[in-house]
């Protein structure tokens, strides 16, 4: 590991419906992050507040991006010197529904907001009952000691464009919180298209789950050669990889795919 590496971490726990236990977990394990090195914590989908399955209460439990959940997680970050990147159950315009939104922060605030694109209306699921989904604007990164990282959202990862525009856009690093539902061959899904959008944009991505039973777990780590270098398994806790800038640009001389691609994203 050189001197420039910089410790990304993800950080896996069940949200419940309380916010306030919700802070508590997440400033317990960003402390323990930060021990084992890390400057990046990611903590996964609906931090702030989730329940199963939504129902009316869902748009109470809404906050602002300056709310409390933010002011907590900004607080936490000063203390540790970190980076806090987690989903935040937002207000919508739309008075039946909430947005379900991805804040990074750090001891100065919001630095970078990310609103889900693809809602999960899938597998038996309709999330967009729910939510109102995210506009395609451009991405907003954040830059962390020369790397730069991007943000998307769970069901996000099986659109391989979502990847795409966070590399046009330079990202180095792609954060993606998830509550990636249990389900045959989920696991499989979940590993090997979070693998996948590495590989295919030579740049780490991290990926923070729920713990079972809903959700699979397996949080984990992958490089851009698409080697998973830390994971967790169905327990809470935390696992950190250390990104590094060498890493990248190694693996883009070699591969240039990026450089050589035909085709580019466009919005629909």
């Amino acid at each position: 590991m050189s001197e420039h590496a910089v410790g990304v971490a993800v950080a896996q726990f069940s949200p419940g419906a309380e916010p306030h236990a919700n802070r508590e977990d997440i400033a317990a394990l960003a402390e323990r992050a930060a021990e084992r090195g890390a400057r990046v914590v990611l903590f996964p989908e609906y931090a702030s507040s989730f329940i199963h399955p939504f129902d009316e209460t869902l748009v109470e439990r809404a906050e602002t991006l300056d709310g409390p959940f933010a002011q907590h997680l900004a607080r936490v970050a000063a203390d540790h010197g970190l980076v806090i990147v987690a989903g935040l159950l937002e207000r919508a315009d739309d008075p039946r529904r909430v947005r379900n939104t991805v804040v990074a922060v750090d001891a100065d605030g919001v630095r970078a907001t990310y609103r889900k694109a693809h809602l999960y209306d899938a597998f038996g699921q309709r999330e967009s009952d729910w939510v109102e989904p995210g506009a395609l604007t451009e991405p907003e990164t954040f830059e962390v000691e020369g790397l730069v990282c991007g943000l998307m959202t769970c069901y996000d990862l099986r659109f391989p464009e979502s990847a795409r525009v966070l590399a046009d856009a330079g990202a180095d690093v792609a954060l993606v919180p998830a509550q990636w539902v249990r389900g045959p061959l989920k696991e499989h899904h979940w590993r090997t298209l979070v693998t996948a959008r590495a590989i295919e944009n030579t740049m780490y991505v991290a990926a923070a789950d729920h713990t079972p039973p809903l959700a699979v777990g397996s949080s984990l780590i992958v490089d851009p050669q698409g080697t998973a270098v830390a994971s967790v398994g169905t327990t809470t806790d935390v696992a950190v990889a250390f990104a590094e800038r060498s890493a990248i640009d190694n693996v883009r001389r070699v591969n240039p795919a990026l450089a050589l691609r035909r085709y580019r994203v466009a919005p629909r």
